[in-house]
């Protein structure tokens, strides 16, 4: 176990360290363009001042998200950062096709591209199924991307991407790295408790710090009438496990956490060696204690029905008392709680001990995605001419650079006729609304150095002061989000971090879908009492006879090689 636990707190200290350690980097940024500028080698055309004298194209596809807002008349091929990219750093970004992302339609035309042999862009941006990232690698039409990357990237990209090292292990193939990780924000959806903060009161209970004293407070939330309704309409705990028991919203991954166990990923055993959670002898336990919970009233007969949004609809609609999720949750769906209910109250709370003391949450990948470069692009330092700017001036930007107030004055901010600065909550204020420009980047998000926003949220919520442009504009957050961010930073030690990250291994592929079912099969009878825990056993052997042992050969191979390197 504390082989598990100890590495997420190096990482947050390492990102704690960087915000230091990226002032000082940005005082040589100047000097450092100036130097690549003056060799002529260096980028593939004529290079000064920071943009490139004829424009240069990087050629690229993008899926329309249903958070991609535009305004003024625009679209993604002509808009404030196509034209931001023209005119600060001569490239030119040329869209191939666009589609409406809706039941995953930017994959699959990806794959189609792929299965027709249809000649690919410079750059590919994608977020999801690491299969189709490891099946374009596999067509051979992409560069090495980390050699380009040792080579053109700045200083502020290669520290952000230095947060966590094992970002890079999808993409290994014989010892090339051939994709670039998309850097998202650290502990983005690890999960912090939040609990009806009036039921609390009204039932003269406090909020449960261990596994017993929850069960305290389920049982009075769901049988002494907390809403006051004089009905027996509650539930004390929304969970929803149609897709996954450790899953990113309304989850239950905490439960087996306080047994020391974590479904649905890879953890470093007793052994050294991974093993996949979810057939590990402690999930009986707990288990055992969802099954008694779901006896009890608890939860829900619907949960494994519900998805993650699905199961967060009893807590806004003020039927159950006890939600898990991310910290971001104060954004979303929560507020809802207070639209039908005004008079409710709820509180951000740690992750409750389990018997034997302790407290097990999931980890949050920071890269969820990958950059592939095109072999035949002409001018593949453009992308990081791109991204270099995005990192060394959008990240984490100084009170003189072009972004620190944001990206483009009219879009995601305004200024009022007092100097006062308009953003999103101000979104009536600023011409035709507030638009999140960052959107239409090639990354999706600009550039994001992954500790930056979760270790601000927490300083903040300490109660000191903001000191750079960056936490300035987090002091926008409710004090619940901070409060939020603060928990999850203050118990990194309880992470379980998914320890198997490269591409689905061949048996993975001809029988996961198979030995997924037969898990979900299972353990949701166990849960709804359908068939006894001791079923779990025969499970176990069934799983792994039926290609479980093979995956996990072939998993531990990877981690050898992982390890060795």
């Amino acid at each position: 176990m504390l082989t598990k636990l100890k590495k997420p707190a190096v990482m947050v200290m390492t990102g704690a360290m960087l915000m230091a350690s990226l002032a000082a980097c940005g005082s040589n940024k100047d000097d450092q363009t100036e130097e690549k500028a003056d060799n002529d080698s260096f980028y593939s055309a004529k290079f000064e001042n920071g943009k490139y004298v004829e424009p240069v194209s990087i050629t690229t596809v993008f899926p329309i998200t249903t958070n991609l807002k535009f305004k003024n008349g625009e679209n993604i091929d002509n808009n404030v950062h196509t034209k931001w990219a023209k005119d600060t750093l001569g490239i030119d970004i040329k869209y191939l096709w666009t589609v409406s992302d809706q039941n995953n339609a930017y994959q699959t035309k990806l794959r189609l591209m792929l299965t027709s042999g249809q000649e690919m862009p410079d750059i590919i941006s994608f977020r999801g199924d690491p299969t189709l990232i490891a099946d374009l690698i596999s067509s051979g039409q992409f560069a090495d991307a980390g050699e380009l990357f040792d080579k053109y990237a700045s200083d502020t990209y290669k520290e952000a991407m230095a947060q966590d090292p094992t970002v890079w292990n999808p993409y290994m193939r014989d010892g090339k790295r051939m994709g670039i990780p998309i850097l998202e924000n650290a502990y983005n959806n690890d999960p912090v408790m939040y609990i009806r903060e009036d039921w609390l009161k009204k039932l003269n209970l406090k909020a449960p710090q261990t596994i017993d004293e929850l069960e305290t407070v389920m049982e009075a939330f769901t049988n002494q009438d907390p809403d006051g309704n004089g009905k027996k309409d509650t539930t004390a705990l929304s969970v929803g496990f149609k897709n996954n028991l450790n899953t990113w919203m309304s989850e239950t991954g905490w439960v087996f956490g306080m047994f020391g166990v974590m479904p649905n990923q890879w953890n470093v055993g007793a052994d050294g060696k991974l093993a996949y959670g979810s057939i590990q002898p402690e999930m009986k336990p707990a288990l055992s204690k969802l099954q008694d919970w779901m006896k009890k009233g608890y939860i829900s007969q619907e949960s494994g029905l519900y998805d993650e949004v699905k199961a967060s609809e009893a807590f806004t609609a003020g039927k159950s008392g006890i939600i898990v999720g991310p910290y971001w949750m104060t954004g979303w769906p929560i507020p809802d709680l207070k639209t039908n209910v005004p008079t409710s109250e709820y509180k951000p709370y740690p992750l409750p001990a389990g018997p034997d003391g302790k407290v097990g949450r999931h980890g949050t990948p920071i890269s969820t995605g990958a950059v592939l470069i095109n072999k035949n692009m002409k001018n593949k330092d453009a992308f990081f001419v791109y991204q270099n700017y995005l990192f060394d001036n959008w990240a984490n930007p100084d009170g003189d650079g072009p972004f620190s107030k944001g990206f483009a004055k009219g879009y995601d901010y305004d200024i009022g006729p007092n100097g006062e600065i308009y953003r999103e909550q101000d979104s009536d204020k600023i011409p035709g609304g507030w638009v999140d420009a960052i959107r239409y980047t090639l990354t999706f998000d600009g550039a994001i150095i992954p500790f930056l926003r979760i270790n601000g949220l927490a300083k903040l919520a300490n109660g000191e002061k903001p000191s750079t442009p960056y936490e300035e504009t987090l002091t926008t957050s409710i004090p619940e989000q901070m409060q939020a961010a603060k928990i999850v930073v203050d118990q990194k030690d309880a992470i379980m971090p998914s320890m198997f990250t490269g591409t689905p291994t061949e048996t993975q592929l001809s029988k996961g879908d198979m030995l997924s079912k037969l898990e979900k099969e299972v353990l949701n009878k166990i849960i709804y009492n359908k068939t006894s825990v001791d079923e779990f056993d025969a499970f176990v052997e069934r799983y792994n006879s039926s290609g479980g042992a093979k995956i996990a050969e072939e998993v531990n191979k990877w981690y050898d090689e992982i390890k060795s390197k």
